[in-house]
């Protein structure tokens, strides 16, 4: 199982930097990281092998769903019931728990905007990651490009390994911001551990904070496909042909 998460994360980024490795003090059960794009698996893979949570189609990915599920991740369905959601959130609590205890428990791995952006913006956080009162370890991203971003998720996914695979190199930078350990006013308030935690994440990135997430970016991404009936107000939001309150989601492929 090493061996593949080795070979999946050089089979795409032959040249990478991790800018720094916080000291332990005290383990965290989470990782929380920005999420720019399906790739960003492979590299938290090839670091510490952590469970995660996804979507159920992560599950049929080549090699990607084999090792998620060897690693015993958490597949959820984006449009479930609330009773649904609400096992999700009680497993994730109990594998973050579990992991700040016991050392031989691998850490979760949570994107807790949801849904990715094109690298330059963070969208705000869910809770999930900051329910069990956890330390978390905050991890930034950052794909540095000439020509071809991760993050250009507008295609299918074999144009878009394709055209990865097409470039002479790949590059990836890593910031592991010191462990998180929350007050105890943020341990009873997942809100606001999720926000404090964010705001740190986009001072230390350089990131742009967005009040925009995964609806704002369907609706893009329906645009983007010309279907324009389905888009004429969406949540109080007129979307034009420049598409100006989806910035978190554009890039210069466009």
């Amino acid at each position: 199982l090493r061996w593949m998460q080795i070979v999946n994360a050089r089979a795409l980024f032959h040249n990478g930097k991790d800018l720094g490795q916080s000291e332990l003090l005290e383990r965290p059960g989470a990782i929380v990281s920005n999420h720019v794009s399906y790739v960003d698996i492979l590299y938290h893979m090839s670091s510490s092998l952590p469970s995660f949570v996804a979507k159920r189609s992560v599950a049929r990915l080549p090699l990607v769903g084999l090792i998620s599920k060897c690693i015993g991740c958490i597949f959820v369905q984006r449009e479930s019931k609330t009773s649904d959601f609400k096992g999700v959130s009680g497993a994730v609590t109990e594998r973050i728990q579990r992991a700040h205890r016991q050392k031989n428990s691998p850490m979760m791995l949570l994107f807790p905007e949801g849904t990715t952006t094109n690298g330059d913006y963070l969208l705000p956080f869910k809770t999930g990651a900051f329910l069990a009162r956890a330390p978390v370890q905050p991890v930034i991203l950052r794909y540095p490009y000439k020509r071809f971003s991760p993050a250009w998720d507008s295609m299918d996914g074999a144009r878009h390994v394709f055209l990865l695979l097409c470039q002479f190199v790949n590059y990836l930078e890593v910031v592991h911001l010191p462990v998180y350990y929350p007050s105890e006013q943020e341990k009873d308030d997942p809100k606001l551990y999720a926000d404090n935690v964010r705001k740190l994440m986009a001072v230390e990135g350089n990131l742009i904070l967005s009040d925009l997430g995964l609806a704002e970016k369907r609706v893009y991404h329906a645009a983007l496909n010309a279907n324009m009936s389905a888009i004429n107000v969406h949540n109080g939001l007129s979307y034009t042909s420049s598409y100006g309150p989806c910035e978190p989601f554009k890039h210069c492929l466009f």
